[in-house]
């Protein structure tokens, strides 16, 4: 039997839109949905296919036997591993109160099915990943504009010049992203890029700039004083809009052109003719503020200066430019109903609302509920549920993170695949794979609103379940079934279409339910009332973050220079890999199967390391070593060495990853608490790492005659 079925991929946090034809229960194609995307798929996207046959994944539900980390696993039924989950949670709450329960997850639109089961539970602890990634932009957002992260979406297809710091667009991967920036390109737009090394974006880049590591503030701040030296900013939608512009004139006095040369190691001519250049593109010129902006201590700082700049071209609600996301009710139809649940009005256990006000306790603070686990203090910590969410190698130093959860009664991984957090977690509960699995409706808010969902599109080949099933199933031993009112899929669907108007007879023809048939602008001249900040204007100098006493406008410190024979480790992604989830995939392990190391090709010829030698890559306290292919080339800063993040996993099972490439988190040790306090991201590239060619290399032996 034949068919074809719209779904969305599940190879990374995108979820783009994808159609499947099936034939007897096996994928035989996959592209992308030809109304959203034209057919287009990553290879990430096209080596889902995989994972359907892929024998070393979660195929049952497993309970540890043995100590933490061992890899000795009893394989269960469903009802036992959530009667065992079930058990452990009702004596942890009696013993401890509900509140000594986290639960974290990869973020997305699920996200409140994940925190109405822990708020239901009685806890207020849900996290996310977002201090390894997002937090920075998210809160330099928030304490601007108002709104957050997701509170702009980018009209990247029409605008004339984009500007991306570190923003490797063509390598994250979004397909409709990456899709947009290049009809941009070929449209006769700009695309300026910085970086501190070349990469596929800075190839199809019209300007790049190759900055020194940890000196991105300080472009950033040069921009800023040229473009008011030269008055290239929208003055009438400052006047109108914007608090604090004074001030910031003020600030950026010092901060000239000529001096950010120095500092960054460019031209003062490439900035100010890359000033006159948005000058005359603006208002369609989009700064992107960055999207893992996990990097350097002052990253929060960077964000904020380019959502400044942003302001200052005057593009919001404008064509090419920043857009607020539109959704159902601009369009006059009632939004789908979603999971809910009160937050209990406890303290949560990071700190996040009461000790730092001014961060979102939407998403929290992952790594600090550790200090709550090794004291007690507000209350202990003693379970953590992760849904799809690996602290262990998103997180720097897994091994003191091991010592944390060593505080734990309970530690429940729900995966897909092995993790490094499920392989020392108690309890192992397999999701199935996005082709067997349902999921609820979904509502993409953005500049053409739809209603978005996944369908099944063949049977499960392992005893696994979907997200929706494992929540209710495990809800209803703990007596909070009336959070989850479904025993199907479909009843679900029912109750969140509902209120809309909408069947799932809508999204039959092309797997999606556009909500309105054009495009609905504000008026630009009619934003009041749209930022939602403390004064209702766009706050250069921030109530939220002065109430917190945090400056809103920080002073430039000059990042330290790698002790002599270090480097800066600098860590990033491929396109071929979500980070972690998929280097066990067997398509995508083909292409690349472990990582390498980038090193300026004068430092390489110092250190007397060749193309393709091993080298070792040992922690700035000579803790932890791991052995990789160097990859010499002229593109890197001389002070910075460069790895795709995710490698050196020690999974057993997990054959064709085990222990290939070395995992950057393993070296960041003691960064756990390295992290801004203004904006709540880890500085996952503050750690310096020394290199030496490796002894295992094979050694040449000359004979003598």
């Amino acid at each position: 039997m034949k068919k074809s079925v719209f779904s969305l991929c599940g190879m990374c946090s995108v979820r783009c839109p994808i159609r499947v034809e099936v034939e007897d229960n096996n994928v035989t194609w996959i592209e992308g949905n030809q109304y959203l995307l034209g057919g287009s798929l990553c290879a990430k996207g096209a080596a889902g296919t995989a994972l359907l046959t892929d024998t070393e994944r979660p195929q049952q539900p497993l309970i540890r036997d043995g100590a933490r980390g061992l890899g000795r696993w009893k394989k269960v039924s469903w009802d036992t591993a959530l009667d065992y989950i079930a058990e452990k949670l009702t004596a942890i709450k009696q013993n401890y109160g509900p509140e000594s329960v986290v639960l974290s997850s990869r973020g997305g639109p699920w996200q409140s099915m994940y925190k109405t089961f822990i708020h239901a539970f009685g806890s207020p602890n849900y996290t996310d990943y977002d201090v390894t990634c997002g937090h920075n932009c998210h809160h330099a957002s928030l304490s601007l504009n108002g709104v957050g992260m997701a509170g702009f979406s980018y009209d990247i297809r029409n605008c004339r010049h984009l500007v991306l710091f570190g923003r490797n667009i063509f390598t994250s991967l979004n397909v409709a992203e990456s899709q947009a920036t290049m009809d941009m390109l070929v449209n006769g737009g700009r695309l300026t890029y910085v970086d501190v090394r070349q990469t596929i974006t800075g190839v199809k880049a019209t300007r790049f700039f190759q900055v020194r590591p940890g000196t991105d503030y300080a472009l950033a701040l040069a921009v800023i004083h040229e473009v008011i030296e030269q008055k290239a900013y929208d003055a009438t939608f400052i006047d109108r809009y914007v608090t604090g512009f004074d001030e910031l004139c003020t600030f950026v006095e010092q901060y000239t052109p000529a001096w950010a040369a120095r500092e960054c190691g460019i031209r003062e001519k490439a900035i100010i003719d890359f000033v006159k250049e948005i000058n005359k593109d603006r208002p369609n010129v989009i700064f992107h503020p960055g999207w893992n902006m996990a990097r350097y201590n002052d990253s929060f700082y960077v964000s904020r200066a380019l959502h400044i700049l942003n302001v200052l071209m005057g593009n919001i609600e404008q064509k090419g430019g920043l857009i607020f996301p539109k959704g159902a009710e601009d369009f006059d139809i009632q939004p789908i109903r979603t999971f809910s649940c009160p937050i209990p009005d406890i303290k949560r256990a990071d700190g996040v609302g009461w000790k730092y006000t001014h961060l979102d306790e939407a998403s929290g603070m992952a790594n600090l509920f550790f200090d709550a686990m090794r004291t007690g203090e507000p209350y202990p910590i003693k379970a953590w549920i992760a849904m799809r969410h690996d602290p262990l190698t998103s997180m720097p130093d897994p091994e003191q993170q091991k010592l944390f959860f060593d505080h734990c009664e309970l530690l429940v991984s729900i995966d897909t695949n092995y993790s490094a957090f499920g392989w020392y977690s108690d309890v192992i509960l397999p999701e199935s794979t996005y082709f067997e699995r349902d999921t609820p409706i979904v509502a993409a808010n953005g500049i053409n609103p739809a209603l978005m969902v996944r369908r099944k599109a063949v049977e499960p080949e392992n005893d696994t379940k979907p997200n929706w099933e494992i929540f209710q199933q495990l809800a209803t031993r703990l007596d909070l079934a009336d959070y989850f009112p479904y025993t199907s899929i479909e009843e679900l669907w029912q109750w969140q279409l509902e209120p809309t108007g909408y069947s799932m007879e809508d999204f039959e023809e092309k797997g999606f339910v556009l909500l309105g048939n054009k495009q609905v602008m504000y008026d630009p001249d009619k934003l009041d009332g749209r930022f939602p900040t403390p004064s209702g204007k766009i706050e250069i100098l921030s109530r939220r973050l002065d109430k917190a006493g945090l400056e809103s406008l920080q002073e430039y410190t000059s990042p330290e220079k790698p002790p002599k024979h270090m480097f800066r480790l600098i860590i990033g992604r491929a396109a071929v890999h979500t980070h972690g989830t998929t280097i066990n995939n067997p398509l995508l392990n083909e292409l690349m199967p472990g990582n390498t190391l980038w090193i300026n090709t004068k430092e390489a010829a110092k250190l007397g390391i060749k193309q393709g030698d091993l080298v070792e890559v040992t922690s700035s306290d000579g803790s932890y070593s791991g052995t990789v292919p160097a990859l010499v080339v002229d593109f890197i800063h001389p002070e910075a060495v460069f790895t795709v993040h995710g490698f050196g996993r020690q999974v057993p099972l997990q054959k064709r990853a085990y222990q290939a490439g070395f995992g950057d988190q393993k070296l960041m040790i003691g960064k756990l608490d390295d992290w801004n306090l203004a904006g709540g991201s880890i500085s996952l590239c503050d750690s310096f790492v020394s290199i030496q060619r490796s002894v295992r290399n094979p050694q040449k032996r000359v004979l003598e005659l």
